[in-house]
């Protein structure tokens, strides 16, 4: 699972910088992800040590009467624009000094390799399904890294273009398994309506 959206003003890119907290209405998507999984056989919440992750998984640790345990290897990417704005018109990747950066887009040159990020999101996969044997468990990270790990199980190449990633704020990638092995990817969005909501109020500011 996906956090929901993160509190940001500044609409800096905030990668693993500390307190950046669910907004408001991210905290409403938290919550219909966990109501849209009520009834499940949910045994296992684990979450990326970062805020919005572990606010995003306190209703799912409610519904379920479960406590979060958290793993690091569901943290987000490393970036070297953490920090900066990288919208386009008005960040930093208008900057000169920093396009030597961008010269690699498929290790990529800007933060940790896909690889990388593919193996410890496998990694950090299998280990819940350890601890939820026989019945289900849900992770929560973030889209890149989210996005990544499916691209791995899938057999893609692991560099892609960003605008067509299929991870949505509260979205739910749900990976099936027989045994250790996946056999079967689903994608759902039960906080859609809520992320309805977010992308209107950015684009009524001209974001």
């Amino acid at each position: 699972m996906r956090h929901g959206e993160v509190y940001n003003p500044s609409k800096v890119l905030y990668g693993r910088l500390p307190d950046f907290h669910l907004s408001e209405l991210g905290r409403q998507m938290a919550k219909a992800a966990a109501e849209a999984l009520a009834g499940r056989d949910v045994t296992h919440v684990v979450a990326s040590p970062l805020d919005r992750a572990q606010e995003t998984a306190e209703p799912l640790a409610a519904e379920f009467k479960l406590d979060i345990a958290t793993d690091t290897r569901l943290i987000e990417s490393s970036n070297y624009f953490e920090g900066k704005r990288v919208s386009v018109g008005d960040g930093a990747l208008t900057n000169p000094r920093h396009w030597w950066v961008l010269r690699d887009p498929v290790t990529p040159s800007w933060g940790e390799a896909y690889l990388a990020i593919a193996g410890r999101m496998f990694a950090a996969l299998q280990a819940a399904r350890v601890a939820a044997e026989g019945h289900e468990a849900v992770c929560v990270s973030h889209q890149l890294p989210i996005w990544t790990l499916r691209r791995y199980v899938e057999k893609k190449r692991l560099w892609h273009d960003p605008r067509r990633r299929q991870c949505g704020l509260a979205s739910l990638t749900s990976f099936r398994f027989e045994g250790a092995k996946v056999v079967g990817i689903d994608y759902s969005e039960p906080a859609a309506h809520l992320v309805a909501l977010s992308a209107s109020a950015k684009t009524a500011k001209g974001a």
